[in-house]
């Protein structure tokens, strides 16, 4: 590779967040403040977030001869996953000093997974899509199991390390079919030949084995297990993170690859990306009605989450705009639920997460973590006019625009389904009797983060076009348009 063609501009975002990581884990050797640790790692997701906002007015250039690209598309995924990572950071600044977590691991690695996603988003050729799916993978198995002395840590670790291993072999193993029959690992090499493959087996199934891999990524059923005892092993924190930034990550990739280098096979993968989208918001909307631990109903809701996402990418090129607004929005009500449920847990007693009985008359006690928590709760649900709701009427729309108008009544169906457990959440806070007082935790950190992820669910609910035409840029340069 020639140097002059490492152009280390257009993957700026990606280079801070990985320099970040770096100085983290440096800093963590001479200081052992875990607080000024967390604001290190803060600054860096800051800085990379404020670089991937002020390359969107330029032009997106290809880096790394043509492997990855700073298009819009890969700057938007840049964007949702740097404020994920701020949002984590900031509900983490006394969550890791309250639980003992190390904190150069900690940060280091969460900046690392966030490095890796971003890198996802922007992979134009096999193998940069390979190595960023492994640094984000490896760095989020280390994650999941960062509590040592917590046994279901360990379990959440190992089960995820286990069946993560396992996809990313299917995906190689796609990739490696995909490359025989094209005889290219390039995105654009492997779009050129695809016409004339189209009937070619070994085409097909190199991309069911790439969408398997990716399926287990997003945690789309059947490929979901790991999900809820993963979430709930891990500390809730990385819960938070791992929720919103692997599912952006992974569908990014998917939505690239799908959309931009098998359009002309949009028959054969358009009815099995709407049955996956239909078994995977149906199943996790059913499962979490069950659930009497919100970070286990929030772990089965992440499931029927990616299912409305799906009906998005189902969708082809319609639905392009509407996933990365999904993508947005879930970023900030999810990561802003997670923060409640931090600010309520007892170090160790709740390790596994909140009862539903702990949020009994919230209201009277905490009326604005309360307040907050009812506006992730309804927007989650797809309560207009806030952020998951456009959200889902977005997605929704363009599957109709593409003639998919089953998937999207199906997609209806199942939001009046999770109403009821989001609601009860809610009718618990203010209608029931407190069960037991619990002082909440009190940090300006996870203050701010929940106050942040609170305001942008409304303002992104009141003013959502703005964002919609942001992101509707990006498929001109998807589809050379």
């Amino acid at each position: 590779m020639n140097i002059a063609d490492v152009q280390v501009v257009s993957i700026l975002p990606q280079t801070i967040m990985l320099a970040a990581a770096l100085a983290v884990f440096l800093a963590d050797l001479v200081w052992k403040d875990r607080k000024g640790i967390g604001l290190l790692a803060l600054a860096g997701a800051l800085a990379a977030f404020a670089a991937a906002a002020g390359m969107l007015a330029g032009p997106g250039a290809p880096t790394f001869q043509h492997m990855a690209t700073a298009d819009r598309f890969a700057l938007v995924i840049s964007l949702v996953v740097s404020a994920a990572a701020v949002l984590a950071l900031l509900i983490s600044l006394d969550y890791v000093v309250r639980v003992e977590l190390p904190a150069g691991e900690y940060y280091g690695l969460l900046l690392l997974a966030a490095s890796g996603m971003m890198f996802l988003g922007a992979a134009t050729h096999l193998m940069t899509l390979f190595l960023s799916l492994e640094i984000l993978s490896i760095a989020l198995y280390a994650l999941a199991g960062i509590r040592t002395t917590d046994i279901r840590s360990g379990e959440a670790a190992m089960k995820y390390f286990l069946l993560g291993a396992f996809a990313s072999a299917f995906l190689l193993y796609g990739m490696a079919l995909l490359y025989g029959a094209t005889g290219s690992t390039s995105l654009a090499g492997i779009a050129a030949a695809v016409p004339q493959k189209s009937a070619d087996p070994m085409l097909i199934g190199g991309l069911a084995l790439m969408l398997v891999g990716f399926a287990f990524k997003v945690a789309a059923v059947p490929f979901h297990m790991w999900t809820p005892d993963v979430y709930q092993g891990a500390p809730s924190s990385v819960t938070a993170f791992m929720s919103v930034g692997a599912k952006a990550a992974g569908f990014a990739a998917l939505v690239r690859v799908l959309v931009t280098v098998f359009p002309a096979l949009y028959a054969w993968w358009v009815w099995p990306m709407g049955i996956l989208a239909v078994l995977t918001m149906t199943w996790g909307n059913l499962a979490a009605l069950a659930q009497g631990n919100v970070k286990r109903m929030l772990a089965y809701s992440s499931i029927a989450h990616a299912g409305y996402i799906l009906v998005g990418v189902a969708a082809g090129e319609a639905g392009v705009s509407g996933v990365l607004f999904y993508l947005m929005a879930y970023a900030l009500m999810n990561i802003g639920a997670f923060a409640v449920l931090i600010a309520l847990e007892r170090a160790e007693a709740d390790a596994a997460g909140v009862e539903l009985a702990r949020m009994s008359g919230l209201f009277h006690r905490q009326p604005w973590l309360a307040a907050a928590m009812t506006v992730f709760m309804f927007s989650l649900a797809g309560v207009p006019p806030l952020a998951g709701f456009f959200g889902k009427l977005y997605v929704f729309s363009a599957a109709v625009r593409s003639g998919l108008m089953v998937l999207a009544i199906i997609g209806v169906i199942n939001s009046v389904i999770s109403a009821y457990y989001y609601l009860r959440v809610v009718a618990r806070m203010a209608l029931a009797v407190p069960a037991e007082e619990v002082e909440p935790a009190r940090c300006l950190g996870l203050s701010i983060g929940t106050g942040i992820a609170a305001l942008g669910t409304v303002l992104l609910g009141l003013y959502p076009t703005w964002l919609f035409n942001l992101v509707q840029g990006t498929l001109a340069v998807l589809f050379g348009g």
